[in-house]
């Protein structure tokens, strides 16, 4: 009650100062993804275990989707998963906080929801009402240019691939889609390891977050891309690749916190 309080104190007092933001080079993002590698490697179990609950899921939907006929719905909502995953990874970021204060994560780490949890919940709200936007967008664009009824996954593909006619549909597409990845990437990328890790509402660590992509604009776009990169060469081995790829990008983002924020 006392924490619910004092959080409602800091809402209403509009104390939301920003922690110090650090200016980074390019370099250091791989040193952040060697750093993630580490921690996976330190906890295999649990952070693989971690990612192949993903993998499963991913297999659920797709099934799901292709018995009623709406296989080709699955990837804009795949999209809008990847949209709400990085407050589904604070798990992961607890394992790489563990790891740096020098514990050893069990299966109770994963409960990580517990530290911060009502700042981490508002957290999870927006992005979900970002994913939500983008399922809607998304399934207008499959209206305007494939009718009420998408077409199963297999004869999508082969429009897709086949016909010129596709590609405003691609573009516009992509645009749009490009557009929601950025804006979560922007507003996320520091504040969920930083409300798990700090005692700061979300309003401060979203403001944190933007502040550190537009003073390492630079730095970010390219680690942005890395992570794409590695999110993509999952995808292409039927998926069963994101049970690495999705940890490593986790306990890697907890490192690329650390590096732009620093310790509380």
């Amino acid at each position: 009650m006392e924490t619910t309080r004092a959080s409602q104190a800091r809402w209403f007092s509009g104390d939301f100062a920003t922690p110090a933001i650090h200016k980074v080079t390019a370099d250091e993002t791989g040193r952040w993804l060697a750093a993630g590698w580490r921690d996976l490697r330190r906890s295999p179990a649990l952070s693989l275990g971690y990612g192949l609950s993903f993998v499963a899921f991913g297999y659920l939907l797709l099934v799901g989707l292709e018995q009623v006929g709406l296989g080709s719905l699955f990837l804009p909502l795949l999209g809008g998963f990847m949209l709400v995953a990085p407050v589904l990874a604070v798990g992961l970021y607890e394992i790489s906080r563990r790891l740096e204060l020098g514990d050893r994560p069990d299966i109770r780490t994963l409960l990580a929801f517990r530290r911060n949890g009502e700042q981490i919940g508002m957290m999870g709200v927006a992005l979900l009402i970002l994913t939500l936007v983008w399922i809607q967008l998304a399934f207008l664009l499959f209206a305007l240019f494939f009718s009420a009824s998408p077409p199963p996954m297999e004869s999508f593909l082969l429009s897709i691939l086949t016909s010129t006619g596709n590609l405003p549909f691609l573009l516009i597409g992509t645009a749009i889609g490009g557009f929601f990845a950025a804006l979560a990437f922007t507003i996320s990328v520091v504040s969920i390891p930083m409300l798990l890790d700090r005692d700061a509402t979300v309003v401060t660590a979203i403001a944190t977050s933007i502040q550190a992509v537009l003073q390492n604009w630079r730095v970010m776009i390219g680690w942005a891309a890395m992570i794409v990169l590695i999110i993509g060469a999952g995808m292409a081995t039927l998926f069963i690749g994101l049970a690495i790829a999705l940890p490593l990008v986790a306990h890697a983002s907890w490192h690329a916190y650390r590096g732009l924020v620093g310790q509380d």
